[in-house]
């Protein structure tokens, strides 16, 4: 099945967070013996509902459920499941920005640094920023994407497209010269392809407008849920778990 991109994937998980369904306290999470995460069922490496191949915040939030001394309950996010009929805890990849109103979410700690990052085929050693694209390169780029209109700014020949696997595809053809795309989605391709040729590059690092935290969106509750949360995270980190479940999946652990 084609997926969305991550970013389009996330608004839709986030507008499961709905105001009239009820927030659970750490005391009731505890009660119940179990934290819910609203997760896609099909958007490896994200998340999957394959018993074998997880994704990686299935994993984390298993981890961080385990940390919690509960279990992890699993809502699958669709698009036939009406978002108020889902009623989950935690969100994980909830990009952190003070700017944005997020009604009923509170987030936690940042887990991990991402954005936008640049894919490449073979034949383009020395590229690591957008700014060492050759003139006329032809660059995929999500529709509408704040990449989009910055490479379309900068004089960049972008093509347009609405699914990463899409224009991910079309790069390993030969289609494409480059792919402004999230990290975790090209590093879990070429995982899987190793030999495919293709590489990847941080090229976020030298652009703020396309670089970002991630944490992990809880549906506003008390502050002790939010702070169990902090307190398993800082865990995870330490003792390494983060960036073990990460690598199962090819994906660079990058601690904010």
């Amino acid at each position: 099945m084609k997926r969305l991109a991550c970013a389009v994937c996330a608004v839709t998980a986030a507008a499961a967070f709905t105001p009239t369904a009820s927030a659970r306290t750490l005391a009731e999470v505890q009660a119940r013996g179990a934290i819910s995460l609203c997760a896609n069922p099909d958007a490896l490496p994200y998340a999957s509902n394959q018993s074998d191949k997880p994704g990686f915040q299935i994993e984390i939030g298993r981890a961080l459920a385990a940390a919690l001394g509960v279990k992890l309950q699993l809502d699958w996010i669709v698009p036939r499941i009406r978002a108020g009929l889902v009623d989950c805890d935690m969100l994980l990849d909830t990009i952190v920005d003070p700017d944005l109103a997020r009604g009923p979410i509170k987030v936690s700690h940042a887990y991990q640094r991402s954005g936008v990052a640049l894919a490449l085929r073979p034949g383009s050693d020395g590229v690591q920023q957008f700014s060492d694209l050759a003139p006329g390169k032809r660059v995929g780029v999500m529709v509408n994407s704040v990449a989009s209109k910055l490479l379309n700014q900068r004089g960049v020949y972008t093509v347009p497209y609405a699914f990463e696997s899409d224009m991910i595809a079309d790069l390993a053809k030969g289609s494409l010269d480059a792919c402004a795309v999230s990290p975790a989605t090209i590093a879990y391709y070429v995982h899987a392809h190793p030999s495919s040729g293709l590489r990847y590059a941080h090229a976020y690092d030298g652009e703020p407008e396309l670089a970002w935290k991630v944490a992990v969106g809880l549906r506003r509750s008390d502050d002790a849920l939010v702070n169990a949360v902090n307190d398993a995270l800082d865990r995870l980190i330490r003792d390494g778990t983060l960036a073990h479940v990460y690598a199962n999946y090819g994906v660079d652990y990058r601690q904010p």
